[in-house]
């Protein structure tokens, strides 16, 4: 079965369906979820002399697949690539919601074996991450001469999301605490 549109899971109906377990599933966990895409949240070199956090932001609440996460991340690696690791990118939000779908038969004969809305709880096919407005997504920190590279990263990575984003542009003072140095 082909995989759905990320725009089919975008709204936020009712709560988040999370209750993963690692050891046992019972009764009260979420059995058979899917492994998250994303393997490496953090790239670059964490470092204290970066002078600029460039930070992409969602314009509106949205559910973001694993999957484009995951292409947003690897859209920021590659172009920012030319700068060896002479950056430190991170994505911001976790896919801990679990997504479900309730197959419906079609074709020939689908009416026999088709339950349609009873039972209709449905089968777990992926994972996302539930964002509110203004959250952050990604954040890179890079020094002040590489900004024009990191900002054309953002707009790769935005241009892989369901949703308009803007990028934030932050000073950051030397040696301050920043997403690079927690």
């Amino acid at each position: 079965m082909a995989e759905r549109a990320g725009g089919v899971y975008a709204r936020m109906d009712g709560r988040p369906y999370t209750r993963v377990s690692n050891k046992k599933p019972r009764k009260a966990y979420v059995k058979g979820v899917p492994h998250n895409r994303i393997h490496n949240f953090e790239s670059g070199t964490k470092r204290n002399d970066y002078t600029v956090e460039l930070i992409l932001r969602a314009q509106r609440e949205v559910q973001i697949k694993h999957n484009a996460l995951e292409a947003a991340r690897v859209a920021v690696t590659k172009t920012l690539s030319p700068l060896g690791n002479q950056y430190f990118m991170k994505i911001r939000t976790y896919p801990h919601h679990v997504l479900r779908e309730n197959p419906l038969a079609t074709g020939a004969g689908a009416d026999r074996f088709s339950t349609g809305m009873s039972k209709a709880f449905g089968k777990i096919v992926g994972r996302s991450a539930r964002v509110t407005k203004n959250q952050a997504i990604i954040s890179v920190n890079v020094k002040k001469d590489q900004i024009v590279l990191a900002k054309n990263a953002l707009r790769k990575a935005s241009m892989k999301l369901p949703i308009p984003c803007r990028t934030e542009i932050k000073e950051l003072a030397e040696g301050s605490k920043t997403a690079a140095s927690k």
